[in-house]
């Protein structure tokens, strides 16, 4: 490569690149020719190229030679692109409409670095995974507004993701059970339609999403649905916590399937996919209650099988293909043969050395299609757990790749509050995204430089480091934490959950706070040229903030004369204040008083 050239690689880094010495300038009414048969399909891409261009207008023209010309060559891959920036103009070649949405939006990428000269380029590109999806997490107290999803898909599919899920449990608007949805802010029938629209034009999938087994306790806490759970008057997790209520489905009571039936039936005419994520993961009560008897004599897996295949059908019958989390399955792989061979498995784990090889070859060998679903990282941690999330990203792609996995799925959750602000997961989404892509070519993307230019549009070239940096605070405490992190557990930990606080001292508290110090203060010197770029300040001033503050509750929960109670319930109070404002500017108010009460309820428990 000639260094004289700027070269900022777009992200994902495409599977070949090899640079020129010379550019191409962009006229003034830059012209393009593109086949008629795409050009419909196209067209919304094409209009956010030329914003990105400030040239105007793009004439589509269908002889002469024009400054971008698109072509069709089913030669390449499937979603390939091969792009081409030459002396005298831009050529994309592709299999098909996708594979030319590809290439314009990494040819978008290059322009947004350089939209006067484009450096020369050939670039030729395919993705290693036919099926890359965001699962967004709408169902711990957070729902996005209808801006907020726009405004993400947009990045999402300019990232070069095909899918995303909104998992739901109680937060669609079904007409028959507003007891369940009437404080949650719901997502209604019109706005999945709107939704399901704005995908389509950026070659995203809306795959409909409703848990369908286990973690219905939204739904089982109500009095209309409480005699349908496997546990009525409530359970003890494994891990020890209690829930008073139900948590899932009694797979032995016909009226359970019909419910799901029913809701089945009234969702899935506002997607134009055709595959739905029933969920039926965690399903941690079941043989505890009602079905007790019969999981003792034919093995809680049969049971749970038993009632999964009864949903397989109730799916099937609706023209859809099924998707559900394998965890449960897992438990016995030698059930995994005896699923049908027309759905598809969700193969899901979160830490470092989640065993991702064991578990794929195990749908692999049955026949079973599956994904890969690792996750971001970001719930119960409020600033995320990088390496983590990084390790866990690579090696689901690695794993998928190696055993044929179909699909691969960042999964994005909200436990304990959704306390995460949405920037905390653009990292994982931007190195999944990317990771799904291309391994080969991404594995050791520079992260923070990718965040910085194409995510944050950060001039200064600042928050991708700081936003990477501030999810490995985390690391300054040595004592682990499943899936979490110690500083998340310090701030909102309450009586039933004080074993999440265990093993940190004084000084781990102390060594997390100094480096969170150090950190902060390059959150000033950002430039961003996003639209929502105080927002983002806003939101990672106060991830600061929850995260000192949970050094400082840590500490006084050690001992209580190391930390001046009032000054920490005023803390909470600021803390609380600005997290209600930032939960406003980017969500419906459904969900935000409970999210507050992680908060409030440690507060209360301060001496007045």
């Amino acid at each position: 490569m000639n260094s004289d050239i700027p070269r900022c690689l777009p992200v994902p880094t495409p599977r070949k690149v090899t640079f020129g010495s010379e550019t191409f300038t962009v006229p003034a009414q830059p012209t393009v020719q593109i086949p008629t048969e795409i050009l419909p399909s196209l067209s919304p891409a094409l209009d956010r190229l030329q914003s990105d261009l400030h040239r105007g207008p793009v004439v589509q023209l269908s002889g002469d030679r024009a400054d971008f010309t698109f072509s069709l060559d089913s030669a390449l891959p499937a979603q390939g692109y091969r792009l081409s920036i030459t002396p005298v103009g831009v050529r994309i070649a592709a299999r098909d409409s996708s594979g030319a949405f590809y290439g314009i939006q990494t040819l978008r990428q290059i322009v947004r670095q350089s939209p006067d000269a484009l450096p020369i380029v050939e670039i030729e590109d395919s993705p290693d995974f036919p099926n890359r999806g965001v699962m967004i997490d709408i169902s711990r107290d957070k729902v996005p507004t209808m801006a907020t999803l726009r405004a993400l898909i947009d990045k999402l599919a300019e990232l070069k993701i095909n899918q995303v899920q909104l998992y739901t449990e109680h937060t669609f608007a079904y007409s028959k059970h507003a007891t369940v949805w009437k404080n949650a802010s719901p997502m209604t029938a019109e706005q999945i339609q709107e939704l399901d629209h704005f995908c389509r034009e950026r070659f995203v999938e809306l795959v409909p999403n409703q848990n369908s087994f286990g973690h219905m306790e939204r739904w089982l806490k109500h009095s209309e649905y409480k005699d349908l759970a496997e546990c009525p008057d409530g359970f003890d997790f494994p891990w020890g916590q209690h829930m008073d209520s139900g948590f899932s489905l009694n797979p032995g009571d016909p009226r359970s399937i019909k419910l799901i039936e029913g809701l089945y039936e009234e969702l899935l005419p506002n997607f134009s996919s055709k595959q739905l994520n029933v969920g039926c993961d965690e399903t941690f009560d079941l043989g505890l209650g009602r079905s007790k008897e019969q999981v003792a004599k034919r093995g809680k897996e049969i049971v749970y099988l038993d009632f999964l295949l009864k949903i397989y059908n109730a799916v099937k019958s609706r023209g859809r293909t099924m998707m559900f989390w394998g965890d449960i399955i897992l438990h016995k792989p030698d059930l995994i043969p005896r699923l049908p061979k027309d759905l598809i498995a969700l193969n899901w784990g979160y830490e470092i050395g989640h065993p991702f090889a064991e578990q794929t070859a195990s749908f692999h060998h049955a026949g079973v299609p599956f994904y890969v679903c690792p996750g971001t990282s970001t719930w119960c941690t409020l600033a995320g757990r990088t390496d983590n999330a990084l390790a866990n990203l690579k090696d689901a792609a690695d794993q998928g790749l190696a055993h044929g996995a179909i699909g691969y799925l960042i999964t994005d959750w909200g436990d304990y509050g959704h306390l995460q602000y949405l920037p905390t997961s653009y990292l994982g989404f931007t190195a999944g995204a990317a990771y799904s892509w291309c391994i080969a070519s991404n594995r050791e993307l520079d992260l923070a430089s990718a965040l910085d230019r194409h995510v944050f549009l950060d001039r200064a070239g600042v928050i991708g480091k700081l936003m990477y940096d501030l999810g490995n605070v985390y690391k300054t405490i040595a004592a682990p934490s499943f899936n979490s992190s110690k500083l998340f557990w310090a701030l909102v930990a309450g009586p039933d959950r004080k074993e999440t606080m265990s093993g940190v001292s004084k000084a781990d508290y102390d060594a997390a706070e100094k480096r969170i110090d150090a950190l902060a203060p390059s959150l000033e010197a950002t430039k961003m040229d996003c639209t929502d770029a105080d927002l983002i300040k806003a939101e990672i001033r106060n991830t600061i903030a929850m995260l000192k503050l949970g050094a400082a509750r840590g500490r006084w929960v050690l001992d209580p004369k190391s930390e001046n109670p009032k000054d920490l319930k005023s803390r909470f109070e600021k803390v609380i204040a600005d997290h209600r404002r930032l939960w406003l500017a980017r969500n419906r108010p459904g969900g935000l008083n409970d999210s507050v009460a992680r908060l409030s309820d440690r507060a209360a428990e301060l001496p007045a």
